[in-house]
């Protein structure tokens, strides 16, 4: 998982103030102070919850009580407000009773998609058991890819946990847990202004460069749009856009295997809707402030603000609601019915529902809001940065070098549509806001920042790189083919694979060009294109072959076999898409199907690229001839 999720809206709720925590992904410190589910100051553990980057590390030793919430990141990799507290417990001059005194739980939160599912958690709860800790649970997994998401490993753990956390830590007995549907006090409040404020930070600094360093998060760089450019053709599926930036004056560098972060916008008429849902105004400005001292407001929100704003380019009104977001709507209905709904989507039995209602046709929070109206219509403003999670911005491999094009940034973005059982398409937010821009209808400005990825290469460059980059894979690899040939190294092989030549080869023309000066070595592949007999050859891929006298896997052309001195079922064979079949050599009888003899007649494409698949044969009645394992040849990898 990627850091910025926030912490499971039941852990929210349950948790109150209860326990000493240091975590790394909860954007929201839990509440402090006397209102409704904390704990009063009197309680012995003093307990209060901080971003890992917050907690003094040396201040471990004396905890008797810690929670550790942590994310995985990459592979492997712990999140960047962590690494700090990553370093210091792995210190080896530590000592194997430093923890001695301290229970702890450590929840971790991964996606079982990736190799080192949950890494972090897991290394983390036996590197507290060397030091002396005493676990109370097991760690706890949560998994992103669960169809019910993490909150399906973290129910059942949570109620293990309490039942172990009040045995030797009890609630004081003049104190109790608040109940479910408690409404706690909105983080922020908004104080709309009466007036329009004549002018305000309505715009993003488009200067170019922080004054304390180069485009980042906080003061990204307003790079004007050159072009946006559809670089599959008119009839293929997809819509594959190159789009290209002008970062003159912005202090941006980059490498090859780089990325670049774009924050996204709502759409206007998305925008219009969540307005006229909620009855805001979206010309109306504000001022936000916090509730409690110590919090501070998002650093990119400028004061004052417009609504409009607000929605358009910080609140994620399309992204698929969490479990936590129908329990604060719960708490905020007026409606009978809509509440008790809501009710059962934000609890632990109603989460096959809310899988089947929310998760599985990806519907979004502005979707959901309009399902419930009246609902919709009483959450208060104050409750907007509650209720939804800012846009995260999205990022995108550098596809382009500065020693080939000075002054440019160039990505290659996939258009993401799909459909699912509601009647309008699902649309990925960055990119098909990305594709709707076009320069040539006026100036266009997207908000960037460029930082390092985890792709790199040879820093001496007379040492040859194989590159594998099929589809939109391919980006990073020409940023890195245009800076190698830039410094004169041709010792370039790249492994390309898309679905037709005339629909979706990304840069044919200019790979052809380094190919013709002797700067690459292309090796293509085109899973959907027809082939012709005159572009078949036959091999023998097995070892018992006694009428060609090759060995197995043999790519030397042969002539088909005229006569049946070996015992096989001889068969003709090359991998298609679902077209149907292709070219086959003429076959005799033959007289069995036994045996371990085997004709293939792979394609061998204009690049070059060797591939074979499964032919019906006539003699197996249209099955598929599977008892001699095929010759592979490069594929994707693995996703």
């Amino acid at each position: 998982m990627e850091t910025g999720e926030r912490l499971p809206g039941s852990l929210k709720e349950k948790a109150g103030r209860p326990l000493a925590s240091a975590e790394s992904l909860c954007p929201i410190p839990l509440r402090e102070g006397g209102e409704p589910g904390c704990w009063e100051d009197a309680w012995p553990l003093q307990p209060e919850a901080l971003h890992m980057c917050l907690f003094v590390e040396v201040n471990l030793i004396n905890e008797p009580l810690v929670i550790f919430v942590c994310a995985t990141t990459g592979q492997g990799d712990p999140p960047d407000n962590m690494k700090s507290f990553w370093r210091f417990i792995f210190r080896r001059s530590l000592p194997s009773t430093a923890l001695r005194q301290m229970d702890f739980a450590v929840l971790g939160l991964g996606d079982s998609s990736y190799a080192k599912f949950n890494f972090v958690a897991k290394k983390l709860h036996r590197r507290l058991l060397q030091l002396g800790g005493s676990a109370l649970l097991p760690v706890c997994l949560g998994d992103d890819q669960h169809e019910l998401g993490p909150d399906a490993a973290i129910d059942p753990w949570l109620q293990d946990l309490w039942e172990k956390v009040l045995g030797p830590h009890p609630v004081p007995l003049n104190l109790d847990l608040s109940p479910p549907g408690v409404l706690w006090p909105s983080k922020f409040t908004l104080q709309f202004l009466k007036d329009t404020p004549s002018s305000g930070p309505e715009e993003l600094c488009a200067a170019g460069t922080d004054p304390q360093g180069p485009p980042s998060e906080l003061q990204p760089f307003l790079a004007p749009m050159v072009s946006n450019q559809r670089v599959t053709g008119p009839s293929h599926f997809q819509d594959v856009r190159l789009i290209e930036f002008d970062i003159s004056g912005s202090g941006i560098s980059f490498a090859a295997g780089d990325l670049v972060l774009i924050q996204p916008e709502n759409t206007a008429s998305h925008v219009q809707q969540f307005c006229q849902a909620l009855g805001l105004d979206p010309e109306q400005h504000f001022t936000l402030q916090p509730r409690e001292p110590g919090v501070t407001c998002p650093t990119r929100l400028p004061q004052p603000c417009s609504v409009r704003r607000l929605v358009s380019q910080y609140l994620d009104i399309a992204s698929v609601p969490r479990r936590s977001f129908f329990e604060l709507l719960a708490c905020l209905s007026p409606h009978e019915l809509e509440r008790e709904k809501l009710r059962e989507f934000g609890s632990a039995r109603g989460q096959e529902e809310l899988c089947e209602y929310c998760t599985r046709p990806r519907r979004t929070a502005l979707e959901v809001l309009c399902d419930f109206p009246h609902t919709a219509a009483a959450v208060p403003p104050d409750y907007l940065l509650d209720l939804l999670p800012l846009i995260r911005p999205r990022a995108f491999s550098i596809a382009s070098s500065l020693r080939a094009h000075p002054s440019r940034l160039q990505i290659l973005v996939a258009v993401v549509q799909y459909q699912t059982r509601l009647r309008e398409p699902r649309r990925g937010l960055c990119s098909s806001w990305l594709a709707s821009l076009d320069p040539a209808q006026g100036p266009v400005r997207v908000p960037l920042w460029v930082r390092s990825g985890g792709l790199t290469f040879p820093k001496t460059p007379d040492v040859p790189v194989i590159m594998v980059g099929p589809g939109t894979g391919v980006a990073p690899f020409r940023a890195a083919i245009q800076e190698r040939v830039a410094q004169g190294e041709t010792g370039n092989v790249l492994f390309f694979g898309c679905r037709r030549r005339d629909q979706d080869f990304y840069w044919e023309a200019e790979w052809e060009q380094l190919q013709a000066r002797g700067c690459l070595t292309l090796v293509t592949a085109f899973s959907r294109e027809q082939a012709t007999p005159s572009t078949c050859r036959p091999m023998c891929v097995t070892p018992c072959c006694p009428s060609s006298g090759r060995r197995a896997g043999s790519l030397t052309p042969m002539r088909p076999p005229t006569s049946l001195s070996c015992s096989g079922h001889c068969v003709s064979r090359l991998r298609r898409g679902p077209e149907g079949p292709s070219c086959r050599w003429p076959q005799p009888p033959c007289p069995t199907l036994s045996g371990g003899c085997r004709w293939l007649s792979p394609c061998l494409l204009p690049a070059g690229r060797v591939v074979d698949s499964p032919a019906q044969t006539p003699a197996e009645g249209g099955r598929h001839e599977q008892h001699t394992p095929a010759l592979s040849a490069p594929g994707k990898p693995q996703q």
